[in-house]
């Protein structure tokens, strides 16, 4: 395998990281990753208190360096949340920087602050490839949070693939505004320009004038910004025109809307491109930049990866449906090369995410269309509905909604229902003035076929979110 960082090896002057008032050069960055790794050697694990900030950045990059798993750890866990990663991962000490206050589970173990003028040499040694590169733990939406185990061979040959769908290189310069503790933010967003030898520019938010002053060649983002970023560019021509200069945005974490996409493109003349992955599989799909993007899909499979669509199954086991009632959607299962290696401590949790042939269930919902695209519907708790004698991705409904000019948010759940299993519920939040519940119901049922119709709409003024972005169904009445 070859070096995870290349361009460190050989630094030169060129800009790697910018945060704001910080930034490093490749020469800087080499001698202060370089300079933490040797005192980071021999160590198992190292809890990264990851911050949106240069220090996490190079403490993590510091970690790869020394062959030592880097376990990133989103600080606004709660006490109970955040006590279950520290015992569980059990790092050997945590890299923060320096003055930064850290929570109780964290404060309590051997600190080493991040110092951005150290300078010492780039480890020669390259680690083995199976040799763990990052812990990063799941959401927890079903339980306490799990530690997908990430392997050097995974984060370099996913990034890799990546680059090849969007001819990435290090004439580029990325910018974006994501959180540091998870697969989008840090592994593409960090390692991913790092690995390329370009440059990260992390913008604090994804503003309209701050970004257009950036002048970057690509942009990621997670479908709220992008929601709001449309919003300011509509009455900011000039920084939609200088924004429209990059030649790659592209948006992930979640689906982006119909009515995004165009507005985006309305503003910038750029379209954007989706993709699609989990923390446990890194990337799996992208919409390539040499193609023009298919709204709502997420591209096709990367180089090396596999992807099928499983039978759903019904009440009783597999889906036994009539061909057609289900518009070809299927449980989507990967295997490949990107995948991690199971889940830190829990064995038992690992085998149950696989089937017994060995491929990954991701849990959630797709199709293919018709260019080859894969389309992703939901996920299987919460978005495939039973009603009537048919299988329903809540999210065709969702983006329907959303083209009424009346509605800013939608969220579509089943609720249990004596004659149809389950009733279609539409959670909106409207954009301005309420409209009448029937007109949103006739509104989709016009767009889609009948029985995918909401049965009932219930205005609200937010809808519940988690630090992604996404909209968290699980907290949403089904009564």
């Amino acid at each position: 395998m070859t070096p995870l960082f290349p361009a460190l090896l050989d630094p030169d002057d060129r800009p790697a990281l910018r945060f704001g008032d910080d930034a490093l050069t490749y020469r800087r960055l080499a001698g202060a990753a370089g300079a933490l790794a040797g005192s980071l050697a021999g160590r198992q694990r190292v809890a990264v208190h990851a911050t949106p900030t240069i220090h996490t950045a190079v403490g993590v990059t510091a970690a790869l360096l020394a062959g030592v798993a880097a376990v990133p750890v989103n600080p606004k866990l709660g006490e109970r949340e955040l006590g279950h990663v520290v015992g569980d991962c059990a790092p050997d000490l945590v890299l923060a920087a320096p003055g930064a206050p850290l929570p109780g589970p964290l404060a309590a173990l051997p600190r080493l602050d991040v110092d951005l003028t150290a300078a010492g040499p780039v480890p020669a040694h390259e680690p083995p490839p199976d040799v763990p590169a990052l812990v990063i733990y799941t959401s927890g939406t079903t339980g306490p949070p799990k530690g997908a185990v990430l392997p050097r061979s995974a984060v370099a040959y996913d990034l890799d693939a990546l680059a090849e769908a969007w001819d990435w290189t290090s004439d580029d310069l990325l910018a974006h505004a994501l959180p540091l503790f998870h697969v989008h933010g840090l592994v593409l967003g960090v390692l991913g320009p790092l690995r390329r030898g370009g440059s990260l520019h992390h913008i604090g938010r994804l503003d309209a004038p701050v970004l257009a002053a950036a002048g970057a060649s690509m942009v990621f983002g997670v479908p709220t910004q992008y929601h709001r970023l449309a919003g300011q560019l509509e009455s900011d021509p000039e920084s939609a025109k200088e924004i429209g200069r990059a030649r790659l945005l592209v948006s992930g974490s979640a689906a982006l809307t119909a009515v995004d996409h165009a507005r985006i493109h309305r503003a910038t003349g750029l379209a954007v491109r989706e993709r699609y992955g989990l923390t446990e599989t890194l990337i799996l799909t992208a919409a390539r930049a040499a193609d023009e993007p298919e709204v709502g899909a997420v591209g096709r499979p990367l180089r090396g990866t596999e992807i099928r669509l499983a039978p759903l199954a019904g009440p009783g086991g597999p889906s036994r449906q009539r061909s057609g009632e289900d518009d070809g959607l299927g449980a989507i299962e990967v295997r490949g090369p990107s995948l991690f290696t199971g889940y830190l401590n829990r064995p038992d949790a690992t085998a149950a995410a696989h089937t017994a042939d060995g491929w990954f269930a991701t849990g959630d919902i797709g199709r293919w269309t018709e260019s080859g695209a894969l389309a992703i519907v939901g996920r299987s708790a919460t978005d495939l509905i039973k009603s009537g004698g048919y299988k329903i991705g809540a999210g065709e409904i969702e983006n329907a909604l959303l083209e009424h000019p009346a509605v800013a948010e939608a969220a579509v759940v089943g609720v249990p229902d004596p004659d149809l299993g389950e009733r279609i519920v539409a959670h909106v939040v409207p954009a301005g003035t309420a409209p009448e519940e029937r007109e949103l119901i006739d509104h989709v049922a016009a767009l889609l076929a009948p029985h995918k119709r909401p049965r009932e709409v219930r205005f609200t003024e937010a809808l519940p979110r988690n630090d992604m972005g996404k909209v968290q169904k699980s907290r949403l009445p089904r009564e």
